[in-house]
């Protein structure tokens, strides 16, 4: 596994908001901290959404310590893909940055994680076992998926 040196790895994680927080998958946002701090630390830990996202939603992905961040853009989820894409090339070029993290299941993010691997970075997926990419998870250093009710393998 990554980070077998003492030096504690970080990462920068971005969650598929509309891809992913739907109540089919019932995710944890606690739950999927943990997850992610088996590899290192999280310096950016951000939640995309669109703007028909509630209020109640906003408030409680702040409250598990995360970045909601609003695209405002069309009806479609590919807009939400294409902030969630360009945040995740920036963190690629960020020295600080040691591990993208990416929560979806959708291939449209395979341009951007070449980025990070062609930068030198530690790829971890993490999706949803109903309709999660295989091209995805093939690209990724490490795979987690997240079953339903809160229990995972990998």
């Amino acid at each position: 596994m990554f980070g077998l040196g003492k030096k504690t790895k970080n990462i920068a994680l971005f969650v598929d908001g509309p891809n992913m927080i739907r109540k089919e998958f019932n995710i944890d946002l606690q739950e999927l901290r943990k997850i992610a701090e088996k590899y290192g630390r999280i310096i950016y830990g951000k939640v995309y959404l669109n703007q028909y996202a509630s209020e109640k939603l906003i408030e409680a992905i702040a409250n598990q310590g995360f970045e909601p961040k609003v695209v405002l853009a069309g009806e479609t989820e590919s807009d939400v893909d294409v902030s969630v894409a360009v945040e995740m090339v920036q963190a690629s070029h960020d020295s600080r940055v040691d591990i993208i993290g990416l929560v979806s299941r959708d291939a449209d993010f395979l341009p951007a994680l070449q980025v990070a691997k062609k930068m030198g970075k530690y790829v971890l997926v993490i999706g949803a076992e109903t309709g999660f990419s295989k091209a995805l998870q093939h690209m990724a250093d490490n795979v987690e998926i997240l079953l339903k009710k809160n229990v995972r393998k990998t």
